[in-house]
């Protein structure tokens, strides 16, 4: 992706970091293994046993419906859709209670980003194959509700992640939701952050510069999914270095 746009003496513009579109379970939320865990329950009380070892790879960055569907069929079950809402409704239900019990966990970094990202005017967004009670009740526990522009949760979209819909609804919402920017946001103005390679697909096929966030993948996995940009994590990470992760990206 290039840095900027060309004028006509030849100069280039610099890319402009303008809003932030985060992931929510694996970027936010500390709670993708307890999804896993919650996955394996219902699915084993429908009859059908996996290991955390097989599941993980696969269904990793995934919504709750296709993970339910792929694993039903790999099992010879029928997967219609009444079955589905139920499982994954069930699966909600458990979250729920795991949440009551212990609150929304999140990692390191991940609230003293947003403040900073606010108080530095960028607007942001959270896209997410999560449920939008449980982003919301995340969000308004820790108190940077407000500091969210808008959520874009799995009921909003047809597809989850890998496909784009979720991305592409959230860069629409912020050209169109009160208070409207000055001007359009551009997809080169708006940093995805993602843990997972499905989500890492989702915002390069939206036309997001991506950022990966090793909290679920190696560095080298999230590179070699098309991250245009990686760290380690997001603790210490800090508004200024974003940046400058975001000006890297924007050139690669």
């Amino acid at each position: 992706m290039g840095s900027g746009a060309a004028g006509s003496t030849g100069s280039i513009i610099p890319a402009v970091l303008r809003a932030l579109l985060l992931d929510f379970n694996g970027v936010l939320v500390d709670d993708e293994p307890l999804h896993l865990e919650l996955l394996l329950r219902v699915l084993g009380e429908e009859g059908v046993s996996l290991t955390p070892e097989d599941a993980w790879p696969r269904f990793l960055g995934r919504g709750d419906r296709e993970s339910f569907a792929e694993a039903l069929a790999g099992a010879g079950q029928p997967a219609p859709s009444h079955r589905l809402t139920r499982l994954v409704a069930r699966k909600a239900s458990y979250y729920q209670e795991a949440v009551h019990r212990q609150g929304y966990v999140f990692f390191p970094g991940a609230l003293e980003l947003m403040r900073e990202a606010a108080a530095a005017g960028l607007v942001q967004g959270v896209v997410s194959g999560a449920l939008r009670d449980e982003i919301e009740g995340a969000l308004r526990q820790a108190g940077v509700r407000g500091l969210v522009k808008v959520v874009v949760s799995i009921e909003d979209v047809e597809e989850g992640k890998p496909s784009p819909q979720g991305y592409q609804l959230a860069l629409q919402l912020l050209n169109s939701e009160a208070p409207l920017p000055a001007r359009l946001l551009h997809p080169h103005e708006v940093l995805a952050v993602e843990d997972t390679l499905p989500g890492i697909a989702a915002a390069r096929a939206a036309g997001l510069v991506t950022l990966g966030i090793a909290h679920s993948h190696e560095p080298t996995a999230l590179a070699g999914a098309g991250a245009n940009a990686v760290a380690e994590r997001l603790e210490g990470l800090g508004l200024e270095r974003l940046q400058a992760l975001y000006a890297e990206a924007s050139r690669s």
